[in-house]
């Protein structure tokens, strides 16, 4: 369903057959090797887009219950289709932005396990995530970051797309480990590099907003040399 529908809709670049499964279904479901999935839990998938991580776990790990969230509406009613086709139980899907669904009480503090892929930065990510924790519960994210922090000499190629103050939001694993370290309201548990860094860049350039659209100009200029992805796991204190 992915591959037919992205023909009509920009969902990934991923398209082939066992890149599809390597690169979405097998990393989404990575997160096992991390916590249990196994028994009984309450997901929430926030900027779901085509339904990664959310899907792929619902199917590996039926007894999970989740919700699916994603600003976008076209997005949501894809995953519908999904969800109908295949049967499943126990998800739903929610057209919201995280700052407006925050807000319902409904949702605040109801989660064992918030995931996020690549939705924003990771000031930003603890703030749309947190405050769907439980406390002792777990947060995974994963965010653009660079592979070596470079803001004394920044590359050519990524002034092309970010001003010096843009990519202060973008560090290395060090850097963050040492941030997140030092939060009252989360622990970490991992902090490391993702595969298929390209593939997630690619995904992000396809999308159809300004952000996206606007970072094309450093990427295919060569700055993706410099940049990758990284997945945290912490733990709401």
């Amino acid at each position: 369903m992915l591959i037919e529908k992205n023909k009509v809709m920009n969902l990934t670049t991923i398209t082939e057959y066992e890149e599809v499964i390597e690169k979405h279904f097998l990393d989404s479901i990575s997160l096992c090797k991390v916590y249990d999935l196994s028994k009984s839990v309450k997901v929430l998938d926030m900027g779901t887009g085509a339904g990664f991580p959310g899907i792929p776990l619902k199917i590996a790990f039926p007894e999970i219950e989740i919700t699916l969230a994603d600003s976008l509406n076209k997005r949501i009613k894809f995953l519908d289709e999904v969800i109908e086709k295949l049967e499943l139980k126990k998800v739903k899907t929610i057209h919201a932005r995280a700052e407006e669904l925050a807000r319902n009480k409904g949702y605040r503090e109801s989660y064992d396990l918030v995931v996020s892929r690549a939705v924003a930065n990771l000031s930003t990510l603890g703030e749309y995530c947190i405050p769907f924790v439980k406390k002792g519960g777990y947060i995974y994210i994963v965010i653009p970051g660079m592979v070596k922090d470079c803001h004394d000499n920044l590359p050519k190629e990524l002034l092309l797309s970010w001003t010096p103050e843009q990519l202060e939001y973008m560090h290395d694993i060090e850097y963050w480990r040492d941030i997140v370290s030092k939060s009252k309201m989360s622990e970490i548990i991992s902090i490391t590099e993702t595969e298929g860094n390209e593939e997630c860049w690619n995904d992000w350039l396809k999308c159809d907003n300004e952000y996206a659209i606007n970072d094309r100009k450093a990427m295919e200029a060569g700055g993706g040399k410099n940049l990758n992805f990284i997945a945290i796991i912490l733990r709401k204190k």
